[in-house]
């Protein structure tokens, strides 16, 4: 893997991910220590990229469980196949047989959901597991997430423990709609990854969107910024930049207009609340020269 800070931002790079030197440190520190990090920040600052960069950079596998409000222990570490369960005592049946707990508690029936998968990696490099919006989950499943990390275990009662070989390097992402318990904090790296300024965003743009006029993407970046002025109940952030510098090298823009404004708005704003604002604040006040 990685040998150095340096080398880790260049392969982000190459995986098209920008990250400046604080975040590239804080993950190659999680790859070399081994210990989960969290990322927190807005929505749209590039947290969730982050982990696919890293998966992309290391070539190994990205094991992706998105969180959510009553997320259960079985969608994220495993369960039973009850159909296939139910369809083997059928055929047992017509054979005139009887299968037995163990025989129904087997491997052959196990579902491994993202967790279980992740600490079940082979390898030859540990998977990276991005454990996406941890804060939109609830204080149980924060507690269970806080032991498996600590152990890299899983036990399944029917199966025994099983102990991951290669632990899996955690990404966990919040965008702070709760905080999170302490405990969890204490046993993570931390990052916060702010909205980066126009210079980086327009970098991000030609990274991100091959063949974009220069011009285009300073513009772009630009304009994203007086967005971000004004007071939206979504301000854009660099996911919606590069769709829009995407729409607009698309459509062929010679110019970054009121009317190429007004043509491509739906691929930068996502509410019908914060278009109105824009209206009313004027096109040219967000993509004007002055």
């Amino acid at each position: 893997m990685t040998e150095s800070v340096p080398e880790l931002a260049e392969s982000l790079g190459a995986a098209g991910y920008l990250a400046d030197e604080q975040l590239a440190t804080a993950l190659f520190l999680a790859v070399r220590m081994a210990q989960p990090i969290l990322l927190e920040g807005e929505p749209g600052v590039g947290k969730t990229e982050a982990a696919k960069a890293l998966s992309r950079a290391l070539d190994t596998p990205l094991i992706r469980l998105q969180c959510y409000e009553g997320l259960s222990l079985a969608d994220a570490l495993y369960e039973w196949n009850y159909p296939r369960q139910l369809l083997g005592i059928r055929l047992a049946e017509a054979r005139g047989e009887q299968l037995s707990e163990v025989d129904l508690f087997s491997e052959d029936y196990l579902l491994a959901r993202p967790l279980l998968a992740a600490i079940e990696h082979p390898g030859p490099r540990p998977a990276v597991l991005l454990i996406d919006e941890v804060d939109r989950a609830d204080d149980e499943f924060e507690a269970f997430l806080l032991e498996l990390l600590a152990e890299a275990t899983v036990t399944i009662p029917e199966l025994g423990t099983r102990r991951a070989v290669l632990p899996p390097i955690a990404v966990l992402t919040s965008n702070r709609t709760r905080e999170l318990h302490d405990a969890l904090k204490r046993r993570c790296l931390y990052q916060w990854i702010a909205h980066p300024g126009t210079e980086r965003v327009a970098a991000i743009i030609r990274l991100r969107v091959p063949g974009i006029a220069d011009w285009l993407a300073d513009r772009v970046a630009v304009s994203v910024g007086r967005f971000r002025a004004l007071e939206l109940y979504k301000p854009p952030g660099v996911a919606e930049a590069i769709n829009w510098a995407a729409a607009l090298h698309v459509l062929g823009a010679e110019s970054l207009d009121e009317s190429a404004l007004r043509h491509t708005m739906s691929a930068v704003l996502k509410y019908e609340e914060d278009r109105t604002a824009v209206e009313a604040a004027g096109l040219a006040r967000v993509v004007g020269d002055g």
